[in-house]
């Protein structure tokens, strides 16, 4: 899977350019800051790295909230309203890609503060390097409609969490790379819908 990983990840990097460059546009006449942010979150393995996104908050937003956006989040500026929606704030994770840190397919990285809340057989989905997709993601693409209220991080921690990792170790368990390839085309048609 390695060699997939770098073959799509350096041919996306380069056929995407110019939508990097694009994006890079809209966020630097939209806001001032940094056209990247770079999210700390657990890998395979327990190990620390930072995940590339393009920046859809305002700067500084860690501070100002919480490490999950809600859907009312007041931190996301217009232009990342705009690339969340379509998840293009996604696409330098491609860098992660290249780089080792993250596979194409994999259980999406969470932060060190929610993987602290893993029981030991949730921990098990640190033993794949996290993944750009995985049935979670597209279960879960619009996370953010769900927390909704006062109590959205307890939701999260004791409902979506947890039924987000069953989903992942579960395909973890019976994971081929046809039903891996197969989930890369079903989120390239789940972002265009």
């Amino acid at each position: 899977m390695r060699l997939i990983d770098v073959l799509v990840s350096t041919l996306g990097l380069l056929l995407l350019s110019p939508v990097f460059l694009l994006c890079a546009l809209l966020i630097k006449l939209d806001t001032s800051g940094p056209v990247f942010y770079r999210a700390q979150r657990v890998g395979q393995y327990g190990n620390h790295f930072y995940q590339y996104k393009f920046r859809s908050m305002v700067v500084n937003a860690e501070q100002a909230g919480p490490g999950i956006t809600t859907a009312q989040d007041k931190r996301i500026t217009k232009i990342g309203r705009f690339l969340r929606h379509y998840k293009l704030d996604e696409l330098p994770q491609l860098i992660n890609v290249l780089k080792g840190e993250m596979s194409l397919v994999g259980p999406r990285p969470e932060t060190p503060h929610y993987v602290a809340h893993y029981t030991a057989a949730q921990r098990q989905v640190l033993n794949m390097l996290p993944g750009i997709t995985s049935p979670a993601s597209l279960t879960y693409r619009h996370e953010q409609s769900l927390l909704v209220g006062d109590d959205w991080e307890m939701l999260y921690l004791m409902e979506i969490m947890p039924q987000k990792l069953a989903i992942e170790l579960e395909y973890l368990a019976r994971r081929t790379l046809w039903q891996d390839l197969a989930l890369i085309v079903r989120t390239v048609w789940a972002v265009f819908q």
